[in-house]
């Protein structure tokens, strides 16, 4: 599992002009997945997303997380975050689950999330092309992998 996390004010999801998914102070984790991947690197991977202290505290320094603000989560499939780019000029996605298998981890991933932290889940819609729009808070972001 590998993801891009990115602190927001607030961030939507449209699919073909129409809103899907709108969230407002939080996290956005555009996530992807290898064959690999199991509900251990699920339950490791949601419990460094939602402890990860990426928000400022009275000092202004990163010592709270989503969950010390109960902040929301906004969940995209990006396949194309294990893209590797070291040789030529067109990426490979061979790191990359299969569609089948990615789409099984996915709603494994949320379900999990919704199912063990009491947070506001929202999520893109996996393998549709999306307009994904965010601002960025800070900015802050981390790229994670397990």
């Amino acid at each position: 599992m590998k993801a891009v996390v990115q602190r927001v004010k607030q961030a939507s999801v449209k699919i073909d002009n129409n809103l899907i998914s709108e969230i407002n102070k939080g996290i956005v984790v555009l996530i992807a997945f290898s064959d690999s991947d199991n509900i251990d690197t699920i339950k490791w991977f949601a419990n460094k997303l939602i402890n990860l202290r990426i928000f400022n505290d009275e000092n202004n320094k990163l010592n709270k997380s989503v969950l010390d603000l109960n902040g929301d989560i906004l969940i995209v499939s990006n396949f194309t975050i294990y893209g590797c780019a070291r040789k030529g000029f067109r990426p490979s996605f061979i790191d990359s689950a299969s569609p089948e298998i990615a789409r099984k981890i996915y709603n494994e991933f949320i379900d999990y999330i919704k199912n063990n932290y009491n947070l506001k889940i929202y999520s893109g819609e996996f393998g549709a092309m999306m307009d994904i729009s965010l601002i960025n808070d800070g900015p802050v972001t981390l790229i994670i992998e397990k």
